[in-house]
């Protein structure tokens, strides 16, 4: 993690690079913002460039998070919505739009299951997240310890937080397979790192 500033500038892709997005991407997760006075997460590709960032002010209660690539672009916001039964859920949108949710993030108290991703309907508000909708995809594993697995509806493992060697919980690894998006796999850390972090880097627990 020795560089720290990313390559800004596009590159044509080589063949070997293509040959790459066949393969798992792995970042490298750090939980520290790279601005003065504020928490939140530093993400570096394989090749040390900066890939992703959030950057949420001590003062800010962590209710809305915005996940931003390389260049300050927002990739996915994530916010909490309350419920009366259901207790609460994080919406995740795309980009900065924050009507139409296209996943919900939310506990679950099942097993070895920790959280359970469910896609939403489109042109459907946060209701559309509802404890009866299908889950599109399970976390299982533990967050404090920075080892968990996301499934897909088969079964099959796309996603895996690693603890990083030596280094503790506070840099790790965020490992994608093929197939499913980078960003999107982002975002629900930034998810379950306000669900499950005592304390999170993100939210305010007195809130």
């Amino acid at each position: 993690m020795a560089k720290v500033h990313p390559n800004m500038v596009p590159r044509p892709a080589t063949v070997g690079e293509r040959a790459e997005e066949e393969a798992p991407t792995t970042l490298t997760v750090w939980r520290k913002s790279l601005l003065f006075d504020c928490k939140g997460f530093t993400v570096f590709d394989a090749r040390g460039n900066l890939a992703y960032r959030v950057d949420s002010y001590a003062s800010e209660n962590g209710d809305e998070v915005v996940l931003m690539d390389a260049a300050g672009r927002p990739a996915f916001t994530v916010r909490r919505k309350r419920f009366s039964l259901q207790g609460e859920q994080w919406l995740v949108f795309a980009g900065e739009e924050t009507r139409r949710p296209v996943y919900a993030v939310r506990r679950s108290g099942r097993g070895k299951t920790m959280a359970h991703v469910t896609a939403c309907s489109a042109g459907v508000a946060g209701a559309a997240a509802s404890a009866s909708a299908s889950p599109s995809f399970e976390v299982e594993g533990s967050y404090a310890r920075r080892c968990c697995v996301v499934y897909d509806a088969e079964r099959r493992a796309v996603a895996e937080l690693r603890p990083k060697e030596v280094v503790g919980t506070d840099v790790f690894r965020l490992v994608v397979q093929p197939g499913v998006g980078v960003s999107l796999a982002m975002a629900v850390v930034v998810a379950l790192e306000q669900m499950f972090a005592r304390p999170s880097l993100l939210r305010s627990w007195s809130s």
